[in-house]
């Protein structure tokens, strides 16, 4: 069971090509599906609008540390 709730952030740990989501981008939970197993992840651009919403795996996000900085790239391909 993962400890992650929503509206916490949390750090993508898989690619996604087809959302064009890489390692490293951070999401935020918008619903925690039972016993935490998965999870549904807003992911935003830094001018606030949303980029991708996807079902992960609790193994494929981890939650944000106090070591994490954030960082920019442009997406691939935008919706």
């Amino acid at each position: 069971m993962s400890n992650i709730k929503e509206h916490e952030r949390v750090v993508l740990q898989t690619r996604l090509s087809a959302e064009s989501l890489e390692p490293g981008d951070v999401g935020t939970v918008v619903h925690v599906y039972p016993d935490g197993k998965a999870f549904e992840v807003e992911f935003f651009t830094l001018d606030g609008h949303t980029a991708a919403v996807v079902t992960l795996e609790a193994n494929q996000v981890r939650p944000v540390t106090r070591r994490d900085i954030t960082h920019t790239r442009e997406l691939e391909t935008w919706p």
